[in-house]
């Protein structure tokens, strides 16, 4: 085993990096359902986001990765297949399944030792809310009438009390979004909705940190110890051990990025020894900034060399990319940044400010306008518009 760490290019770690997002290969996910399920297996989850100047991105991730992605193929895998669900990763996100039992220790902390903001709710209303849901199948907030409505807390938030019941019983694990319609959820019970007799049992403690590790490697590449517990920031401590015992079995490798020395990562030895797909001439991909391979903005900065602004709630006289800027991958490269907002009423998708990375070139202004076409057929699809 090397003494040293292995120095391996930001070339090379962008490459790990791009072959591990799966946007090397084109639908290397295939279609359909199976297709949303697959791809969230292996990404870990989905991040959603409100915002709908273009598609909401937790469709736009997906489309990213399967080109013949249709909104029906999440809405089936979460409310007929059920093969993934809504939860918090480090932000509202759809998770597999299949992983629920890593998320259950938050639900239990919830249930046992809720927030303030949650401790002071009246467990009768609560109880009777569980007992409606129970006698007359899922409701959303709009099936619910409150006599009394509150000032809202945040921009987000909402008047009526139930509001707090319902995510109480979704953070808790008592309720599950069983369907959406845009951003109207359908709370279920969890037992109901995965006809589930007993609830997968809670991870331990070195189970979860063993599965952000693998979650990291699989979904990233090369991972840093910030990246792996990136949104549990906490879990740092019992994650390192997992990381010093892997090398010195020689499953990981320690490495260092050329530009990006003062942080240590690592690879699993099999990555680095493998030949990876060829990063295609023509790829271009127009990401979501709440894509997996944008989110984490140091690590972007470190082995991109790109630094993204996310500037919806900046000031407009203050804005460099423009509101909801789109980073544009050329090969394995970040060229551009494009605001862009979808005119459903005109059907066309307009470019509201486009901001070169590099020296602009006609090649590259051509493939990317190529590749602005497939991506508003993506945003008007008539499966893809508003009812």
């Amino acid at each position: 085993m090397p003494s040293t760490p292995v120095e391996i290019s930001a070339s090379r770690a962008r490459h790990l990096w791009l072959a591990a997002q799966r946007l090397l290969e084109p639908a290397s996910f295939g279609a359909g359902p199976q297709a949303v399920k697959l791809a969230t297996e292996h990404l870990g989850y989905v991040q959603i986001d409100t915002i709908n100047v273009i598609e909401r991105s937790h469709h736009h991730i997906l489309q990213t990765r399967i080109p013949d992605y249709a909104r029906a193929d999440l809405a089936a895998a979460q409310s007929v297949d059920k093969s993934v669900f809504e939860y918090w990763a480090h932000a509202l996100a759809y998770i597999p399944t299949a992983d629920y039992r890593y998320f259950a220790p938050d639900m239990r902390q919830m249930r046992d030792n809720p927030p303030a903001s949650y401790a002071a709710i009246n467990r009768r209303d609560y109880n009777a809310l569980l007992r409606r849901i129970g006698e007359d199948g899922a409701l959303s907030i709009r099936d619910i009438d409150d006599e009394v409505l509150v000032e809202k807390e945040h921009l987000w938030a909402s008047r009526k009390p139930s509001k707090r019941l319902l995510n109480f019983g979704f953070y808790n694990g008592d309720l599950t979004i069983s369907r959406r319609d845009g951003m109207l959820k359908a709370y279920e019970l969890t037992d109901r909705h995965f006809g589930w007799e007993r609830r997968p049992r809670p991870a331990t403690p070195g189970q979860v940190a063993d599965y952000l590790l693998n979650r990291a490697l699989r979904s990233q590449g090369v991972v840093s110890l910030e990246s792996i517990c990136y949104g549990n920031l906490g879990l740092k401590a019992q994650i390192l051990p997992l990381i010093e015992k892997a090398v010195r079995a020689r499953r990981l490798i320690q490495v260092t990025i050329t530009g990006a020395e003062k942080v240590p990562h690592w690879a699993e030895a099999a990555a680095l020894e493998s030949a990876l797909p060829p990063v295609p001439a023509g790829l271009v991909h127009i990401l979501s900034p709440f894509d997996p391979l944008v989110i984490q903005r140091k690590r972007l900065e470190a082995i991109f060399g790109y630094v993204h602004r996310f500037e919806a709630y900046v000031p407009a006289a203050k804005r460099v990319l423009g509101y909801f800027a789109l980073p544009v991958l050329v090969g394995d490269e970040i060229v551009a940044a494009l605001d862009l907002k979808t005119d459903r009423q005109a059907g066309r998708l307009l470019v509201q400010r486009w901001t070169w990375m590099v020296p602009e070139r006609p090649d590259l202004k051509a493939a990317i306008e190529e590749a602005l076409g497939r991506f508003q057929r993506f945003q008007l699809a008539p499966s893809l518009l508003p009812a």
